[in-house]
């Protein structure tokens, strides 16, 4: 009788600067959103976990808040969570952008080179990235003593699989952490939460989403094929409430909109998303805001 294959699993940090597109790689990877994604910086505010499982392994990916100077508490809160992650992990994933890498990416990338495990390049958004401005980029990062470097696109799935595969390959033998359906281990409150986040990310001007939280107030099983869920949208300014409410409502209802169509999709029911935006002047820096809006350890 031939022996039973080895099964391998381990942990992998996915690190870089805001924007690099860091949620959207754990997502292709897991094949679910399990993290928020939008165009905006520093969108990941938790530690979120992504699991991908195949027949002989499985990868515990942490995508991190994007790496940044904080300004505040919630600022503080991000920097440890992506601080925490790299610790006890058995590989860690550099994010860049292709379009441009800059004095910032470098000095992650650098921290990055200090860590003793496995240590991997992904050179994302190359569907984005003219050849003229790609090649001149890849050519300064050839000297860097990663295990790997790769080209890819998360959008598109470019070399993604085989970005998969070389992880994979740097997993240690070792135990299945999760059931196979598993894809985060995040509690359906807090994906709820961070999907509303999203689509007012989405949605508004630049310079109100950073001062935006979401506080789940209740979730409630109406029946097999119905969820009710009730949600404040917090806001820093008077000013922010009006523009997130919109001219008869119609931006809240948006959002309302986009949301409650992902939540859908995610619960496998359907759901009555109930939302109501209130003023908490300096919230991210209230210990007890962040908390109620899940900011906490």
């Amino acid at each position: 009788m031939a022996d039973k294959k080895a099964f391998h699993s381990g942990f992998v940090a996915i690190i870089g600067r805001p924007n690099v597109g860091k949620s959207s790689i754990m997502n292709r990877f897991v094949g679910e959103k399990v993290a928020i994604v939008s165009n905006k910086p520093q969108t990941t505010r938790n530690k979120i976990l992504g699991v991908a499982t195949r027949e002989d392994w499985q990868i515990v990916f942490v995508d991190t808040p994007g790496l940044h100077k904080p300004r505040n508490k919630l600022g503080e809160f991000m920097m440890k969570q992506a601080s925490d992650a790299r610790e006890g992990v058995d590989a860690v994933l550099c994010v860049v952008d292709a379009q441009h890498i800059g004095a910032g990416d470098r000095a992650v990338m650098e921290d990055v080179l200090k860590m003793n495990c496995p240590r991997f390049l992904a050179v994302n958004k190359v569907d984005l990235a003219t050849p003229e401005k790609l090649m001149p980029q890849l050519d300064t990062l050839h000297d860097l003593p990663f295990d790997q470097i790769v080209t890819v696109s998360a959008q598109r799935g470019d070399n993604m699989d085989t970005l998969l595969e070389l992880l994979a390959q740097a997993m240690p033998e070792g135990p299945k952490y999760f059931p196979d359906d598993m894809m985060t281990d995040q509690p359906e409150r807090l994906i709820c939460a961070e999907i509303i986040r999203e689509k007012a990310l989405l949605n508004l001007r630049e310079e109100i989403p950073h001062g935006i939280g979401v506080e789940m107030l209740a979730i409630t099983k109406l029946s097999d094929n119905l969820t009710e869920i009730h949600a404040n949208i917090y806001c820093e300014r008077a000013s922010h409430k009006s523009i997130i409410i919109g001219k008869q409502g119609k931006m809240l209802h948006d959002i309302g909109t986009a949301a409650r169509i992902d939540i859908e999709r995610m619960m496998g029911t359907k759901v009555m998303l109930k939302l109501w935006v209130k003023v908490r002047e300096d919230w991210r820096n209230r210990e007890s805001d962040l908390r109620a809006t899940g900011y906490e350890e």
